[in-house]
């Protein structure tokens, strides 16, 4: 059992930079693929962006593309996201989850286990 724990969130204004974390416990980290998902409220969670077993490959949503970049230390069992250039459409709730296999723009049901999420809040 994974247990993901996601820290980094708050409020920043358009323009500014934030980086989230999400911290693996209880398993082996480097098994699985690491994706970002975001929630707004009344909204279907979606895909952010996925990062594959030992961070060779990377897929980005196009609305975060060129500004968002995931990353992973494996001997920290940590992913990041680091937030670049925020807009006001980037507030949500942004959750880490592991999923077995990677794949560019996987699904909610495909993960394996979740954090509980982080708030990012964007102010224009």
């Amino acid at each position: 059992q994974v247990q993901l724990v996601e820290s980094g969130g708050g409020f920043v204004q358009a323009g500014d930079s934030l980086r989230l974390s999400c911290a693996a416990s209880g398993g082996t980290f480097s098994r699985y693929a690491m994706v970002w998902f975001r929630q707004t409220p009344g909204k279907e969670r979606e895909f952010v962006t996925i990062i594959s077993r030992f961070g060779a490959s990377t897929y980005y949503a196009d609305s975060v593309k060129g500004r968002f970049t995931i990353s992973r230390d494996n001997a920290k069992n940590t992913v990041y996201l680091q937030m670049n250039s925020l807009k006001s459409e980037d507030t949500a709730v942004y959750y880490c989850a592991a999923d077995r296999f990677y794949g560019t723009r996987p699904s909610t049901e495909d993960m394996d286990y979740w954090g509980k999420g982080t708030l990012v809040t964007v102010s224009s």
